[in-house]
């Protein structure tokens, strides 16, 4: 009964494991994009920020999502008003104005202002070569950032014409992702 109990236990615990994407930062993500090329997809976050922890706790936690991201992309989190010091197109980025002490809201990361963000969450997409491709700006849940997760992976964006061709994509698309 307890060797039972055990095996069970254990593959719960694989499972589980296997339901959490593996977050990294920006700079290991281009490291291992050397190793093995694949896209990157940051989310650019804030501590203060209601629809980012829902991100978190719904979106980011969607078995399918999490099996399809793990797979085919490296995942980068960025606290859009942290402190990390990011390398990116031989310049460095950082917070002069970040306060430690501070709760809530604190000042803008210079790297945030550098991709034009002005809204949270945001995802950010980099090709292969680490070059941005596009912000997603706001809460989607698996079924709604589904289709943006294809798009870029299979490199769809690359054909579109206009905003018409993305948004007869996004009408005539069938998710694939369960609901959770």
């Amino acid at each position: 009964m307890k060797v039972r109990f055990l095996v069970l236990f254990f593959l719960g615990s694989i499972t589980t494991y296997a339901q959490q994407i593996e977050w990294m930062s920006l700079a290991e993500a281009f490291e291992a994009q050397k190793k093995e090329p694949k896209k990157i997809i940051m989310d650019v976050y804030t501590t203060w920020c209601g629809p980012c922890k829902l991100l978190d706790n719904k979106t980011f936690k969607n078995p399918d999502l999490v099996r399809y991201v793990s797979e085919h992309y490296y995942a980068v989190k960025f606290n859009a008003e942290g402190n990390e010091q990011i390398k990116f197109y031989n310049q460095k980025y950082t917070n002069p104005n970040y306060d430690e002490g501070r709760k809530g809201r604190n000042a803008t990361h210079d790297f945030t202002q550098f991709l034009g963000i002005k809204g949270y969450p945001t995802m950010v997409f980099f090709s292969e070569d680490g070059d941005p491709i596009m912000p997603l700006v706001g809460y989607y849940t698996a079924q709604q950032l589904e289709p943006y997760l294809k798009i870029i992976k299979q490199g769809d964006y690359m054909v579109f014409q206009g905003p018409d061709d993305l948004q007869n994509y996004l009408k005539s698309f069938v998710p694939r992702f369960r609901g959770k």
